[in-house]
């Protein structure tokens, strides 16, 4: 594995504010196959809400930031750490950066890390994803 230092890693993302909608959370249990109802007294989001949040939210290309070539890229994994809840209505602001960059195989690994923090300023979920760039 090559750990040298990668020009990438400490570059911050463009923040983007989401606005946790009932039809998006009902569109993700529909689309989980989860028939559970969502009322207004309803607090339940499903745990991979946040990928939601990563898809609709944002307005720029990681890719393109990063200077890697799409055709190149997979998804290499997400992890969510939980440390409150989202709940419909909450205005989840995204904050990313670069955590790491690293060679390994003819690849370049991609960590980047985002906090999920809500209108009160409580940061409620962190996650990291992995993107793989062939070589």
């Amino acid at each position: 594995m090559n750990k040298q230092k990668d020009d990438r890693v400490g570059i911050k993302l463009e923040p983007f504010t989401y606005k946790v909608e009932r039809c998006k959370v009902r569109e993700l249990l529909c689309a989980l196959d989860n028939h559970q109802s969502v009322d207004a007294t309803d607090e339940y989001i499903p745990p991979t809400f946040p990928t939601v949040i990563e898809f609709w939210g944002s307005q720029t290309s990681v890719s393109k930031t990063l200077g890697l070539k799409i055709e190149k890229v997979l998804h290499g994994g997400q992890e969510y750490e939980y440390r409150g809840k989202i709940r419909i209505g909450d205005d989840i602001t995204v904050y990313g950066d670069v955590e790491d960059v690293y060679t390994k195989a003819a690849m370049t690994f991609v960590v980047i890390k985002k906090e999920f923090v809500n209108q009160h300023g409580e940061t409620v979920v962190v996650g990291r994803s992995t993107i793989i760039e062939r070589q």
